[in-house]
């Protein structure tokens, strides 16, 4: 389960990056060209989106890639990435997969109670 967790955290976090470089990318769009009726329009909190463009993604591949040594701290990072982007980002086309793998990721990560190595996380 932990290797699982840990590729589905990698790689759910990858495809995150490119959710956040271009959620990052439309925000800064805005604020430069301006609103254009109809086409562009800013999105209610800019800071939000931004921040959570670059957090969520980091959080996803940090705890994808500690997910087979230490689950635990690697599921709750996982999970924590999975809420922001759904908080941020919401649950749409672009963000399903994302979403899915970092929290399936985190699920796992964290029922691996009995763990690969003699090492336990708990």
């Amino acid at each position: 389960m932990r290797s699982a967790a840990m590729v589905l955290g990698v790689i759910g976090g990858c495809l995150a990056v490119l959710v956040g470089f271009f959620s990052y990318g439309y925000t800064e769009v805005v604020n430069r060209i301006g609103e254009v009726d109809g086409l562009l329009t800013q999105v209610s909190d800019p800071a939000l989106i931004r921040s959570a463009s670059f957090l969520a993604p980091l959080l996803a591949i940090a705890g994808g890639a500690m997910a087979k040594v230490r689950a635990l701290w690697g599921g709750l990072l996982l999970l924590v990435s999975a809420g922001l982007m759904h908080y941020a980002f919401g649950f749409n086309v672009f963000t399903m997969f994302p979403l899915g793998f970092t929290a399936l990721a985190g699920v796992l990560a964290i029922a691996a109670g009995k763990p690969d190595e003699p090492k336990a996380h708990f």
